[in-house]
């Protein structure tokens, strides 16, 4: 009666079979499902013929995964390093003719070009996506941060003529209303929101301890 004994290592004979294409989501992300879907101007129930909602949801959300902003400026010219004003030394600038920059640099922050009449979400719906149904905890949102790469150094001082500024992706953890300021968190290789434990950080990052 050993027809039907299992063999011991039935789990991986079981991976190794490809049946085909899933669709299940087989990557491992501190971030809610519903963190990633496009808010859209559609009405929920659609005559027959028309595209239906959840379709529409789905092309924009692989459309807009395409998008990569740090390409979209460079079509435009626009060098993201050069997006953070630096510390200038007046006394040390070239002559006008032989500078390759233009005469006036950067000095003006980027919020002073901030402009939020299109946006579609407020700051505080952007947030309240890391909330999912059945559960306290809130999860950070994904998102891009203008972050320079070295973390040390732009702590100290984020004007450095050192520092190189570079599109990052972080999980926006919370938002401050006061300051109008994200509050957010590199993510590490495998794209995960934790901290220095290993452990997803939840709720902005305040634990019981405080």
């Amino acid at each position: 009666v050993t027809t039907f004994r299992m063999p011991e290592d039935f789990q991986s004979i079981l991976d190794k079979q490809m049946i085909g294409p899933t669709t299940e989501n087989l990557i491992n992300s501190d971030f809610p499902a519903q963190s990633f879907r496009p808010k859209v101007q559609i009405a929920f129930q659609r005559f027959p013929g028309q595209c239906p909602r959840a379709i529409e949801v789905e092309r924009k959300r692989r459309l807009y995964l395409t998008f990569d902003i740090a390409q979209l400026l460079a079509s435009k010219g626009i060098d993201s390093n050069e997006l953070v004003p630096r510390h200038h030394d007046p006394g040390n600038m070239p002559p006008i003719m032989e500078r390759k920059d233009p005469v006036f640099p950067v000095y003006l922050p980027l919020k002073v070009f901030d402009d939020k009449d299109y946006e579609c979400r407020t700051a505080e719906e952007w947030i309240s996506l890391g909330l999912e149904p059945g559960s306290r905890d809130r999860k950070p949102v994904p998102g891009k941060a203008l972050l320079p790469t070295d973390d040390v150094l732009g702590h100290e001082d984020p004007k450095n003529q050192k520092l190189i500024y570079k599109w990052i992706d972080v999980g926006v953890l919370d938002y401050d209303k006061e300051t109008e300021l994200y509050l957010v968190h590199k993510t590490d290789k495998n794209g995960l929101v934790q901290d220095e434990e290993g452990r997803p950080i939840l709720n902005g990052g305040v634990t019981p301890e405080g």
